[in-house]
């Protein structure tokens, strides 16, 4: 379904891994290089993520990024450097026509994820659809995102658990949604990283608890997820979005060798 995807005879979950948003082209490559190593190493399906523009931002003067175009060039140099399929956000329908040249998989923003004219125009583009479930939707409501898709011509789809909002500010991931998303007919990816998110902040920023990325990816695995959604970053603190939940990049192999094992002992049950 993914183009250029490589160890699918692995067994393993597919990671869909990378910086939040693309901040230049020399940090882009730094952590592409390095999820390449680590994708290769333990035979993991790797698709590199990076948002080329930040839609979604609690504050006016929040980084939003480098241009649109500039961002996308470096996703599409990314994947013809290491041979490797790209993902980015969409929040119009216009963008779904502009990233679709630049990139194998677009991501359909969980606030956005009931918008159907945005779903429609990603879905006639005939990229694999990335859908993430809204913070404040059941499990078994994204039976309707993925029905817009499918009614439009494409079944490449894909759905990602984020968490649903617990109060104001705090996050929850009920892992019986997995197992629900999966009976739509879809795999279902577990984003390790903004389910660990502390939105609606005092300050305007957004906080996290990365300290809990490994708890939460663990059961995920556990659970049946057929991949990994993670943010990750060389320095998370000087990171100029999503900082408070990114997973520092040299934790990232012991991470990912963890979840491997993980994986092959439930492929053994």
């Amino acid at each position: 379904m993914i183009p250029k995807l490589k160890h699918t005879d692995s067994g393993n979950f597919i990671l869909l891994a990378g910086p939040c948003v693309i901040e230049g082209k020399e940090m882009a490559f730094e952590i592409a290089e390095e999820l390449c190593r680590i994708s290769d190493k333990y035979s993991i399906p790797l698709v590199f993520k990076g948002s080329y523009r930040k839609a979604n931002r609690s504050r006016l003067d929040s980084f939003t990024g480098i241009g649109d175009e500039k961002a996308l060039e470096i996703l599409k140099a990314i994947g013809e450097k290491f041979n490797i399929p790209t993902v980015t956000d969409i929040h119009s329908e216009t963008e779904a026509d502009l990233a679709a040249k630049y990139v194998d998989i677009l991501q359909i923003p969980a606030f956005l994820c009931r918008q159907t004219e945005l779903l429609v125009a990603a879905a006639k583009t005939g990229k694999v659809i990335n859908i993430k479930k809204g913070q404040f939707l059941s499990a078994e409501s994204m039976q309707f995102a993925t029905q817009k898709v499918v009614d439009a011509g494409n079944t490449k789809i894909m759905l990602t658990e984020r968490g649903n909002s617990f109060g104001y500010q705090d996050l929850v991931v009920d892992f019986r949604g997995i197992p629900t998303m999966k009976a739509i007919g879809f795999p279902v990816i577990l984003d390790i990283t903004h389910s660990l998110q502390q939105p609606n902040q005092t300050s305007g920023v957004t906080g996290g608890q990365p300290q809990l990325i490994e708890t939460i990816a663990r059961a995920g695995i556990a659970v049946g997820a057929d991949g990994i959604f993670m943010e990750t970053h060389p320095n998370p603190g000087q990171a100029k979005s999503d900082g408070a939940n990114m997973l520092a990049l040299d934790k990232a192999e012991k991470l990912l060798k963890n979840l491997v094992a993980i994986k092959q002992l439930i492929n053994n049950l």
